[in-house]
């Protein structure tokens, strides 16, 4: 969930409500910090930013399915993208778009439609990520890689992370992602020999971490690569 500060540059308004949303995000953000990914936290953000706004901000409803994907509730996921299809959006908002709506299609098994919509958008993705740091460049990977592992094809979605990314430092959150994905992708594979690789890589990823961002964020990942050992990602 991205933060209050990060939130604000983002939605820069002047309308005069947009004071009083900051301090319901900020509220939100707390239950977030205080107790990470949960079905509370998703309905809280619903009800705040999407579900009683008559035209709710782009960023908040990606961030919602985002939140949904969190409890590996794709369906809901689904239902909030599907409500921007609609919609003209361009640049960011649309890569985001794009990545996540990939990304849910591929986590609810639908890969005809999930490369289907890859086949339609992948220019864009492509053209955009190259305008953005590593890190973002790092979710359209990860999405295209869900997307073949779908499909069933492993390899190709293997491939498709190692692309090239640099690790950003110890504590490194997006690298930990990636090798999540990779333990994800051998276990529905039923490669018993790569669950085993990419088990050691995650963790050993995880035991350089010096800090996290929250109390609840070592028992997080812990259980991310868990559940990703055995096919839930």
């Amino acid at each position: 969930m991205i933060s209050p500060v990060e939130r604000k540059k983002i939605t820069r308004s002047i309308r005069p409500s947009h004071n009083a949303e900051m301090k319901k995000y900020e509220a939100v953000y707390l239950t977030y910090a205080n107790t990470g990914y949960t079905k509370d936290l998703c309905d809280q953000y619903a009800a705040a930013f999407v579900d009683d706004v008559k035209k709710p901000n782009t960023v908040d409803v990606i961030q919602l399915a985002m939140l949904y994907e969190k409890i590996f509730d794709y369906k809901m996921a689904a239902f909030y993208l599907d409500s921007l299809e609609e919609r003209k959006l361009g640049g960011l908002e649309k890569y985001h778009y794009c990545v996540e709506a990939l990304k849910t299609k591929s986590l609810l098994g639908k890969w005809r439609d999930a490369e289907d919509f890859r086949t339609e958008n992948i220019d864009f993705m492509q053209k955009q990520s190259e305008k953005l740091s590593s890190q973002r460049q790092a979710d359209l990977y990860m999405a295209l890689a869900l997307t073949d592992c779908a499909a069933q094809n492993y390899d190709q979605a293997l491939k498709l992370l190692k692309f090239g990314y640099k690790p950003q430092g110890k504590n490194d959150k997006k690298l930990l992602e990636i090798f999540i994905t990779a333990l994800y992708i051998f276990a529905k594979a039923n490669d018993e020999e790569g669950v085993e690789g990419a088990l050691k890589n995650a963790n050993s990823c995880l035991e350089m971490f010096s800090k996290f961002d929250f109390s609840w964020g070592k028992d997080y990942w812990e259980k991310r690569i868990a559940d990703a050992s055995q096919g839930i990602i």
